[in-house]
């Protein structure tokens, strides 16, 4: 017999394309009142005259009508089934490959410090997140949007 059961962390992550920047939060659920925490939190991390972009892909919580947005970010939303076009998908098959895949842990804490250990350990290699998130045609398009 084996067990069935599942229990889950949430990683809601953006990074800087181009930079080891990134900001992440590990969330119980992943609904509209855990994406309302992460661009609040995240909307406070920002200089003052920076507005941020993040590619969101069509998961409920990412468009919801009841989300508001802060004023210095910006949703872009990237058609379905798309994981190619958003850089921080490249993050998750790393977390996944090395430290989160085919784990068993003992209760809902130890899930949340495991995912939360995994996101330090790869904010601590340098350059990775940059090499894992910085695609050529992204540079291109923020090159193009700095010099209009």
């Amino acid at each position: 017999m084996c067990d069935r059961r599942f229990t889950f962390a949430y990683i809601f992550a953006a990074a800087k394309v181009g930079t080891d920047n990134a900001f992440a939060l590990v969330m119980p659920e992943a609904n509209t009142d855990a994406m309302q925490q992460v661009l609040d939190q995240f909307s406070k991390t920002l200089p003052k005259d920076e507005v941020a972009v993040i590619y969101a892909d069509q998961a409920g919580w990412h468009a919801s009508k009841a989300l508001r947005v802060p004023d210095n970010v910006m949703l872009l939303a990237i058609p379905a089934y798309t994981p190619e076009v958003n850089p921080v998908e490249r993050i998750w098959l790393y977390l996944k490959e090395r430290y989160l895949s085919l784990r068993l842990h003992d209760d809902d804490d130890a899930i949340v410090d495991a995912t939360c250990a995994a996101w330090n350990k790869l904010s601590a290699e340098a350059g990775r997140i940059t090499s894992l998130c910085t695609y050529p045609w992204i540079e291109k398009l923020i090159k193009a949007a700095v010099t209009t």
